[in-house]
């Protein structure tokens, strides 16, 4: 069963198309629940939205070996465990990941037998418009993702890329790519 690795530049899509996936297949896709140092925001469940730990079990659990991928973020440190994506794998589901561009690095370095998937904005120009369109980001923070944007693209990462210059179609591709690797893990989980 082969976990989706998605990443892009922020304002792409891709969160868009997982938070679509999700709610369509419950039953067929599952995103892997990430570990932080970060404190919980309001409404954030520890086990749902993330795991909430403290920076020296996180720094326990790098030295074991146990993450796939992690990196520092404001401050704070990500990661995704090999045991997130198998607690999803268990249930016969397809997990998805949502990684920044070094995490897809550190997988591709990793045992995981993934499919790796990069969504573009059909340009620059459309990726701008739709940061600025958002109000989240200030000119200097704007700049950074736009930097992160061109380094996202580098083709030897990914198995499959979407160009999302239309939603619909740009999100048909994706379960294209997707439904297929559910149709494996369901074989999968049914032999065992």
């Amino acid at each position: 069963m082969r976990p989706l690795v998605l990443s892009g530049p922020s304002g792409s899509g891709k969160s868009t198309f997982i938070q679509r996936a999700l709610h369509t297949y419950p039953d067929t896709f599952a995103l892997s629940v990430s570990h932080t140092t970060r404190t919980p925001r309001p409404g954030e469940t520890d086990g749902v939205h993330y795991y909430f730990t403290d920076r020296d079990t996180f720094y326990d659990m790098i030295e074991k070996g146990e993450f796939l991928e992690y990196a520092t973020f404001g401050g704070n440190l990500y990661g995704t465990s090999r045991k997130a994506v198998e607690d999803v794998q268990k249930t016969g589901k397809v997990c998805i990941l949502d990684v920044e561009l070094n995490g897809v690095r550190n997988i591709r370095k990793s045992t995981l037998d993934a499919v790796f998937v990069v969504v573009t904005a059909p340009d620059m120009q459309t990726l701008t418009e739709r940061l600025r369109g958002r109000k989240t980001e200030t000119e200097e923070s704007l700049q950074k993702r736009l930097k992160h944007a061109v380094e996202d693209l580098n083709p030897t990462l990914f198995d499959h890329k979407i160009v999302n210059d239309d939603l619909e179609k740009a999100y048909q591709q994706f379960i294209n790519i997707a439904l297929p690797e559910q149709k494996q893990a369901q074989k999968t989980f049914e032999a065992s």
